[in-house]
């Protein structure tokens, strides 16, 4: 049995690299940009070097414990097997995230233009907003989890805690490095403050906002997945820290491979939104 899931796993991975070798050699055949060819190589050629080591030390030399370092094939095999599992804990994951991180960015926005146009209001933010901002939102999961009535409700809050400074502070940023001609031509205008907020300084500030949009996706999956080892019965933190409470470490590599993945499609997608979005700088 155990040889037979090797030799899947050797198929799984065989295949996986031949699939990522087709999608470079379409991408030579439709890429113009030289640059972006070269860094698609040296990620692959990377990939392949991390494989080939990783499969020498393990299933052919020998050299280390199995259960704790699994050649690639057995990680590549329970990835097809547990993947089941995985959508599962990713569904219940990102309901957690989105809402979340959606109510920072609701909140966090309008509130950072608000009180960033009024030089009396900012002032007495401003104190307030540098004793909080710094405190590390991970301290705050032991008192959610005691204060608040589920786990779902003690989730969103530090998730929305872990987005909301960073867009809050990156807005605040974007709004004071607005060009001045520009808003001093709107008043002249006589430019109403909610369209000067939001038809404005909004656009101008955009690339401020997703900046801290980033940093507080990358928060919010950290703080997602240390909620979920501690308190949930689901999702991909759960996933990781059940299998490890068994001494199942190939199946933590999963789960760890697949959170990374995961958070690399949710960046990948932002940037992306980003890029089309702000379109209109080029």
């Amino acid at each position: 049995m155990p040889n037979k899931r090797i030799e899947d796993g050797n198929l799984i991975l065989f295949i996986l690299i031949g699939t990522i070798q087709l999608f470079y050699l379409l991408s030579i055949a439709f890429q113009k940009n030289k640059e972006k060819l070269e860094t698609k190589g040296d990620i692959i050629s990377i990939f392949y070097i991390i494989i080939i080591v990783w499969t020498m030390v393990t299933a052919k030399l020998d050299l280390l414990d199995q259960n704790l370092y699994p050649s690639p094939s057995v990680i590549a095999n329970l990835f097809i097997l547990d993947f089941p599992k995985l959508i599962t804990g990713l569904i219940s994951s990102l309901e957690l995230l989105a809402v979340g991180y959606i109510l920072a960015l609701l909140l966090a926005i309008p509130l950072a233009l608000f009180i960033g146009w009024r030089k009396r209001l900012f002032r007495a933010a401003d104190p307030i907003t540098k004793v909080l901002a710094p405190i590390p939102p991970i301290v705050y999961i032991p008192y959610a989890i005691a204060i608040l009535p589920t786990f779902k409700g003690a989730s969103v809050f530090l998730i929305f805690i872990g987005v909301f400074w960073p867009v809050f502070i990156n807005t605040l940023n974007g709004l004071f490095n607005v060009d001045k001609s520009i808003i001093d031509s709107a008043k002249v205008l006589k430019v109403r403050e909610r369209t000067m907020l939001f038809k404005i300084i909004l656009p101008a500030t955009l690339p401020y906002i997703f900046n801290g949009a980033n940093i507080g996706l990358v928060m919010a999956f950290i703080l997602l997945t240390a909620a979920e080892m501690i308190g949930a019965t689901s999702g991909l933190g759960w996933y990781v820290k059940y299998f490890s409470d068994f001494g199942d470490y190939p199946r933590v590599i999963v789960g760890i491979i697949f959170i990374g993945l995961v958070a690399t499609v949710l960046t990948f997608g932002l940037n992306k939104l980003e890029k089309w979005l702000l379109r209109w700088k080029k």
